[in-house]
């Protein structure tokens, strides 16, 4: 099956000049057919030509004279309307005495005759001089032979104005997509890994815009790039410390033998490995973030979400004697995205409960705020420094102050999860003037 031609500006200029020059034919056509249908409204041929005899008769008396006359002009007119082919039919003329009496008819030669009562179809002009009455009849040509008349008389006028119009605007459209062109050319010869912006300024205002719209695209390629380089540099060096105390135990235990020695080897070692494991486990549920299709939103009971994430945290917060409560109504539908949602309470929970004191206290609430879901969770810990909270949620940093193990990932996770939801979060106050909250606002709508 042969494929049809690609799309070109070119060529829809082109098409759109030919039905330009197509519509203005119409528009001529149509003025021209009006002024012509007033024009022999008003005032007809046969009138000039019956104007024109009657001047010429009037000054003649005898009626050999008016025959002879009448029958020349008659013939005269008659080949000049056949060689044209213009118009339809034959002149008819009639001459009368004052009488009544026919003197000339040319219904001997002409063909057809206007018949009794059908000058609808003709133009008809009559008109008595002292000794003579004239009548002349032309058929009335029908409306698609006057149309087409007119037409093919401005077919000429419009291809001698065709090319006059055509060159200078293939000149514009050709040098008008000069700059695209260079355009192409400057992105084709780039190496895949330049992100630098275009450089170019182009000449036309109108072609600004995409330029700056590439280069924007570009600088937004530039920082994801290097905040993958840095993700992966981050990653690589986290990784490395929990790798080396594994390396490191599994030889004390392969060589130890006192058993003590190998038991706190065992034990440093399954600490180095649940880090190991921790960390690789945020690192693949920040990159799903990051590279998940669009949100898929389902409407579900988030307060039954909570309560079944809080349950499974439970047994941690008995073990280390903490008061962890949940502030929700009993059921509250709510569209999210489930998968995203739950990365929120889970990071943040998580981080509650490694940050915060044995004996401590978590109060978890969920509450609908106008439009708005509004999740916080807050507790009563050692809380942030308020130096340190404008980087709570970079990638990979940890605060100060502390010893509690952890990836540095776990904010940056809720941040990433809540922007997919058009949310956001932030830190609010502590429990009892300490520790730390915070609060996600989820938009609704």
């Amino acid at each position: 099956m042969r494929a049809w031609p690609r799309p070109t500006l070119v060529r829809r200029v082109l098409l759109a000049l030919g039905m330009a020059f197509l519509l203005v034919w119409c528009m001529l056509l149509a003025y021209e057919y009006l002024q012509f249908k007033q024009e022999t409204e008003q005032h007809s041929g046969v009138h000039k030509i019956g104007d024109a005899l009657y001047t010429a008769l009037a000054r003649l008396e005898r009626p050999e004279q008016v025959t002879t006359a009448l029958a020349t002009t008659a013939t005269w007119l008659n080949l000049l309307r056949h060689d044209a082919k213009q118009l339809p039919g034959e002149l008819v003329f009639e001459l009368r005495d004052q009488r009544g009496r026919l003197i000339y008819s040319s219904l001997a030669q002409a063909s057809p005759a206007p018949p009794a009562g059908a000058d609808g179809a003709f133009w008809v002009y009559q008109r008595a001089t002292p000794a003579w009455s004239l009548r002349i009849a032309e058929p009335k040509p029908a409306r698609t032979a006057t149309l087409g008349g007119l037409g093919r008389g401005l077919i000429p006028y419009l291809l001698i104005s065709l090319p006059c119009v055509l060159l200078p605007l293939w000149l514009a459209v050709h040098q008008g997509l000069r700059p695209l062109r260079l355009l192409a050319e400057r992105v084709a010869a780039r190496r895949r890994e330049d992100l630098s912006p275009i450089g170019m300024d182009p000449k036309y205002s109108e072609l600004r815009p995409l330029v700056a719209a590439f280069d924007e695209l570009l600088a937004s390629l530039r920082g994801k790039a290097q905040r993958e380089r840095a993700f992966i540099e981050d990653a690589a060096h986290e990784l490395r410390t929990p790798m080396a105390v594994i390396s490191t135990q599994a030889h004390v235990i392969a060589r130890a033998a006192d058993p003590a020695a190998r038991q706190l080897a065992q034990e440093h070692l399954n600490l180095a490995i649940a880090r190991a494991s921790h960390l690789t486990g945020q690192l693949l549920e920040l990159a799903t973030l990051d590279q998940m299709a669009p949100a898929t939103i389902e409407t579900v009971d988030v307060a039954g979400c909570v309560r079944q994430l809080l349950a499974q945290q439970m047994r941690l917060a008995l073990a280390r004697r903490m008061d962890l409560s949940l502030d929700a109504p009993d059921q509250l539908d709510w569209p999210v995205e489930v998968a995203a949602f739950h990365s929120i309470v889970s990071n943040l929970l998580d981080n509650s409960l490694r940050y915060v004191p044995p004996g401590g206290c978590v109060r978890v609430s969920l509450r609908r705020d106008g439009a708005d879901l509004v999740l916080s969770i807050a507790d009563d810990g050692p809380g942030i420094a308020p130096d340190q909270r404008q980087h709570i949620f970079e990638r990979f940093y940890r605060g100060r102050g502390h010893d509690a193990p952890g990836s540095g990932l776990g904010l940056a996770i809720v941040r990433q999860a809540a922007a997919r939801m058009r949310g956001e979060v932030r830190i609010v106050a502590g429990l009892a003037g300490q520790g730390c909250g915070f609060e996600v606002r989820l938009l609704g709508g």
